[in-house]
Order: C-alpha cells, then sequence, then structure tokens
C-alpha cells in the first residue's frame, strides 16, 4: 500500500514542481537514505536476530538502548556537519538554473531527516522484532507517506514552492517519529534504558549483529539510490536534476513488484529467528512457503507492468518516456530479486556473520565493474540501471545458495518447480493481452492493465499455488475463492 501511495503522490509532485525540482528532492532524499544506511551501523536489521532471543524484558530493553546508541547519534554527528557545509556541498548539485538559490537551505533543512529517519526506522524495526506488524504498517502508510503527499499539497497552495516539498517531508517525519516512540513505549520497558550498566551481553550481541549486516544494507541501499546520486553528478545542469528523477520515477514503479518480498522481509526476519531458537524446520517451512507466494505474485505483475510501461510513464510526464528501457530492465530485475531475494533476511538471523559479506561485496563489484562499459553503450541511464540490476540480482542469488550449501535449506522442490512452471505460462500471456492494451488511449490502457496485474496474479495463486499454502491465507483465501468451499481452513 505505501509503493502504491508513492505512484499516486509521486506524478502529483512532479506535475506541482517540474521533472528538474522533483528531481532536487528525490536526489537529496536518496542522498538522505544512503547516509543513514551507513551510519545507523546495521541496527534497523539487528534488532532483528536479537530482541526475538531476549530472554526478559532486561535483555530487551538492553538491545533497544545499543540500537538507539550506536544508529542514532552517528547520524545527529553526520547532520550536524553536513548543515555547517551545506554551502559548498550546494556546488556539487546539478540542478536547473531556476532552484539553484534553494540548494544549500534545502540541505540545511533536509540533512535534520537523517537522525529523524534512523530512528522512525530503529523505533518501528523494534516493533517488528516483537511480532507487531500492524502498528509498523499504519505509521509507514498513513503518518509518513499520506500526511506528507497532504502538507505538500497545503504548503504549494500557501506559495511555498519546491521548499514546502522538504518542509513537509520533515513534518511528516516528525509525527511519525512520536507515534513511534509511544507504541515502542507501550512494548518496552522504556525506564530501563536509563537504569543498569551500557555495555552488557545483550549490548555487545547487538553491535556485533548489526556490524555484521551492515555492508548488505549498505549494498542494497546502494543499488537502489546510488544510481539517482550519480547520475546527478555526472549529468550537469537541469539534465543531471531530470535524469535523478527519471531513475526515482522507474525505481517507484518497479518497487511494486517487490511489495510481497517487502512484506516478507519484514517479518521473516523475526520469525524465523524464533523458529531457529525453537526448531530448524520451522524455518525451512518458513522460507519455502514465502518464495512460492513471491513467485506466484512477482513474475506476473512484472510482465504486465513492463509491456504496460508507456502509459504508466506518461502518469508522470510525457517527459518521463525515455525511462521506459530503463523501468522495463528494473522491472524484470525486481522481479528475478523477489523471488531469490527472500534468503537474505533467512541468512541474516540463521547463519554466521561472516557469511552476510559474500553476496553483497560480490554483487558490488560485479556492479562497479560492468556500469562504465554499460553507459557508453546504452546511455547514463539505462547503462547504470542495468549494472545496478545485474549486481543486485547477484548479491540476491548468492544467499539462497550459501543456505543450501551451508545451512542445508533450501525453497526447491516439486512444489516450488510446479508454480514456476505455470506461473510462468499466465504471466506470458498476460503479456501479449498487456502488449494489445498498452496501444488503446492511456485513459483506457491504464486501468485495463490494472485489471489485467490483478487478474493474471489471482490466477496464478489460484492455480499455480499448492492448496496447503493457500489455506495458509484464512479469510483472504475465501472472500478471493482461492480455495474451494468445501475445504474451509
Amino acid at each position: 500500500m505505501g509503493a502504491v501511495i508513492e505512484i499516486v503522490s509521486q506524478p502529483l509532485y512532479v506535475l506541482l514542481f517540474g521533472l528538474a525540482g522533483y528531481g532536487l528532492y528525490a536526489l537529496l532524499w536518496a542522498a538522505v537514505n544512503l547516509i543513514e544506511n551507513i551510519f545507523d551501523l546495521g541496527m534497523t536489521s539487528a534488532m532483528q536476530r536479537t530482541v526475538p532471543q531476549a530472554t526478559d524484558d532486561r535483555a530487551a530493553a538492553d538491545c533497544l538502548r545499543a540500537a538507539l546508541l550506536l544508529g542514532v547519534v552517528p547520524c545527529i554527528i553526520v547532520a550536524t556537519l553536513v548543515s555547517l557545509f551545506a554551502e559548498p556541498l550546494a556546488t556539487w548539485v546539478n540542478v536547473a538554473a531556476a532552484d539553484r538559490a534553494l540548494v544549500a537551505p534545502a540541505i540545511r533543512l533536509f540533512v535534520w531527516a537523517l537522525p529523524l529517519w534512523a530512528f522512525v526506522e530503529i523505533a518501528t524495526s523494534a516493533l517488528r522484532a516483537r511480532h507487531l506488524f500492524g502498528p509498523e504498517i499504519r505509521l509507514r502508510i498513513v503518518w509518513e507517506q499520506i500526511i506528507r503527499l497532504v502538507l505538500a499539497l497545503l504548503f504549494y497552495a500557501m506559495g511555498w514552492g519546491l521548499f514546502g516539498l522538504f518542509i513537509a517531508h520533515m513534518c511528516s517525519l516528525t509525527l511519525t517519529a512520536l507515534l513511534s516512540l509511544r507504541l515502542v513505549a507501550r512494548h518496552y520497558r522504556l525506564s530501563l534504558l536509563l537504569e543498569g550498566a551500557i555495555f552488557t551481553d545483550a549490548f555487545r550481541q547487538t553491535m556485533w549483529a548489526g556490524l555484521s549486516i551492515l555492508p548488505s544494507n549498505m549494498i542494497a541501499r546502494l543499488f537502489g539510490d546510488a544510481p539517482a546520486v550519480l547520475l546527478n553528478l555526472i549529468i550537469p545542469g537541469a539534465d543531471g536534476a531530470r535524469a535523478s528523477a527519471l531513475f526515482t520515477i522507474s525505481r517507484k514503479i518497479s518497487s511494486v513488484v517487490q511489495l510481497v518480498r517487502i512484506a516478507f522481509v519484514y517479518v521473516l526476519a523475526p520469525l524465523a529467528s524464533s523458529a531457529e531458537r525453537a526448531d530448524r524446520s520451522h524455518v525451512q517451512a518458513i522460507y519455502a512457503y514465502a518464495v512460492r507466494l513471491i513467485l506466484v505474485i512477482a513474475l506476473p505483475l512484472s510482465a504486465v507492468l513492463a509491456a504496460g510501461s508507456k502509459p504508466l510513464l506518461k502518469l508522470f510526464s510525457n517527459d518521463a518516456l525515455v525511462a521506459q528501457q530503463a523501468l522495463i530492465i528494473l522491472l524484470v530485475a525486481r522481479a528475478v530479486e523477489a523471488v531469490l531475494g527472500i534468503s537474505l533476511p533467512v541468512l541474516q538471523v540463521v547463519a554466521g556473520f561472516r557469511h552476510q559479506l559474500t553476496a553483497s561485496m560480490a554483487g558490488l563489484f560485479v556492479a562497479a565493474l560492468f556500469a562504465w562499459p554499460l553507459m557508453q553503450i546504452m546511455g547514463p541511464l539505462s547503462g547504470i540501471t542495468l549494472a545496478s540490476a545485474i549486481g543486485f540480482i547477484l548479491a540476491a542469488a548468492i544467499p539462497m545458495l550459501q543456505l543450501q550449501m551451508i545451512e542445508n535449506l533450501t525453497p526447491f522442490g516439486p512444489s516450488l518447480a510446479r508454480a514456476a512452471l505455470r506461473t510462468i505460462g499466465i504471466s506470458l500471456a498476460a503479456l501479449f493481452v498487456t502488449l494489445g492494451i498498452a496501444q488503446a488511449p492511456d485513459a483506457i490502457a491504464l486501468p485495463l492493465t490494472l485489471g489485467v496485474a490483478l487478474g493474471a496474479i489471482w490466477l496464478s495463486a489460484r492455480v499455480s499455488l499448492p492448496l496447503a499454502d493457500r489455506q495458509s491465507l484464512g479469510k483472504t483465501a475465501r472472500k478471493l475463492r482461492l480455495i474451494p468451499a468445501e475445504n474451509p481452513v
């Protein structure tokens, strides 16, 4: 739902502030995300390993205190330094001439999103580690997304222009941080954060868990946000800002394919950590189930979106059509990553720390190796997109191999093979139908494309998933008629 809201809000931002203006916003938010994923020291992921295995409230509070100290304090220090040096840093940013005077004030304000975002990430991660997924979903959708959109529209109407978008973003993050703190206080004994020794065993476990996961977290974020930053740095003037916007638009649309994977990533790490403590076979069952379910959703969805990429991009502006090749590359790559990449959160909680570095380092090396040659052949936008796609697919595939070779955990089997063959057939049929639909006027093509996507996903789930998988969806399966009426859950 959060990704869907972004696809609604981003075209509005482009309409209000122009492609280059939106590009400046996208660039600075990408930079904040990149920096946060470095200086939070992996604390947003560490608690998924340590809190579910905590034996009492004292140990859980120690884990939370470690995450806050190690994850937020460095971000505050970095934000202070960037704010002080906003003027020289602004000279590195390529923007339209009309936006030049805005860059330094925007950096000076927006950099404080860094500690706010780190706090929100750690606080919601603390809730997730307690298996409290609903509250985080409400925070991420209602406050972080919808309030930002409403405030941006309000400030625009007040004549604040592009700077109003940055203010709206800061307001929405501040509200989300306050609400996150209130929720954390319900499920952790915050008074314990001010008591006892700091450097406990739980503190050390959380620190090492975070530092071990940090490289893979950093590299995953690099694949998502670094291209927008690099494109802005290498392409001068307003074209650099527009290139950042075009990559971000392509990434936002392709992120729809990741919806189910993102959902499983959020819940799989704490569930696998708890299951690991009880019985390794439970981890195997959860892992295999997640791969099958992601497959039957991601594959048909990516096929339909790729075939309907032209009317989708025209939602943003006609200028966005130059990103069609990059969008198709990302859609295909995200579908592959969605199926393979669910292995990473499992690896992070069941395997040794050293095994988590291999995939991310290999993916980054290969992406860097291919980036420059591909940019010369395909142009900056498509070239850097393809290099990034090759890298994150490799980074997703290696953990699956590691789990199979080192931990003897694999999702492969007859059930997955049957699901894959049937899903591929349905996805190809949906692709050809959508290619025909895409020739119609946009007002007709867009709703029909959405209808084909939903129909293909439903058919894929109904035909490809084993009955037990469909039954596990409970009321949803019955309402969607994924299971026969005579097979109650």
